[in-house]
């Protein structure tokens, strides 16, 4: 549960981040009630990383072992965390459980960190690229602050709601179990290589942004070659492919795997890039049933 005067610590793990976004979503916070620490290599830059490993590292497992704060949320994706996977201390996690929060290339350390301990992450919204849009930002382009229903449904969801979902299509009928895993899509081909796929059975929720559709055709073939992929996947909850080069070839690709696999298929869901997205536990129990997805 997070209550007011509780610490969110903001780290960067990716990308390098954008001073003033930074500073907009610590005031966003801070406007909230909450306390906010900022991780110490926040404005460092190193080609188009925020610092080096070993800086972010040592942040990470920091703002684990402090006391003082209660979830961590990554600053933005980009690209740096399938470089630090093989770096953390696990050990030093699992003693230290508390909510951490991040989508996109955070993926990586979402499906690492749930692998490796058993807790449970948030494929949610982050600090740079959700909770705030900078000063210069609304001035020249009128956009709102923050999105008010990514905000409501990240706080609800983080406090413990277990929410029912409506698909808006169903590419194949039917009903699954198992515990809700996945992410950006091609992060988590990233992945392969490691030992990174649960070993119970899992509902694969996926998104993507700006990949051509022969690129997502390969990237979900090269999941369901894996035999543990395919053999633990029992449904499957598509988010939103964004910036993709040909809508009808999608549809065509996701109805071909839909007949192919014999498993639920549903979409729709706001897993995105996009402004409005939920915040989807990784780790907890759900039931797929036709349009319905049911968290508990």
């Amino acid at each position: 549960m997070l209550n007011k005067n509780n610490t969110i610590g903001i780290i960067a793990l990716s990308g390098e981040c954008d001073r003033d976004k930074v500073e907009a979503s610590k005031a966003f916070f801070e406007s909230l009630g909450y306390k906010v620490k900022l991780s110490k290599n926040i404005f460092d830059q190193n080609r188009y990383l925020a610092g080096n490993d070993e800086d972010k590292i040592s942040e990470l497992h920091n703002f684990f072992k402090d006391s003082e704060i209660n979830l961590i949320l990554c600053a933005r994706g980009g690209y740096g965390a399938i470089r630090l996977v093989n770096k953390i201390d696990y050990d030093l996690i699992k003693a230290n459980p508390k909510p951490f929060c991040g989508f996109s290339d955070v993926t990586a350390l979402l499906l690492m960190i749930y692998k490796k301990t058993g807790l449970v992450t948030y494929h949610s919204p982050m600090a740079c690229t959700d909770f705030s849009t900078s000063p210069r930002e609304r001035m020249s382009e009128g956009q709102e602050r923050v999105g008010n229903f990514t905000v409501a449904n990240f706080f609800n969801t983080i406090n413990g709601e277990k929410p029912t979902y409506k698909a808006e299509k169903v590419y194949k009928e039917g009903s699954a179990k198992g515990i809700l895993w996945g992410g950006n899509l091609s992060t988590v081909v990233s992945l392969c290589g490691l030992d990174f796929i649960p070993d119970e059975d899992f509902i694969f929720f996926t998104e993507d942004i700006n990949e051509p559709v022969y690129k997502i055709d390969k990237m979900l073939h090269q999941l369901f070659n894996i035999e543990k992929f395919k053999k633990n996947c029992k449904g499957m909850v598509l988010g939103e492919f964004t910036g993709i080069d040909n809508n009808e070839w999608l549809e065509e690709l996701l109805k071909e795997i839909a007949e192919g696999m014999g498993m639920p298929i549903i979409s729709g869901l706001k897993i995105s890039h996009n402004k409005d997205k939920i915040t989807v536990p990784i780790g907890i129990q759900a039931e797929i049933n036709n349009l319905t997805l049911c968290t508990y």
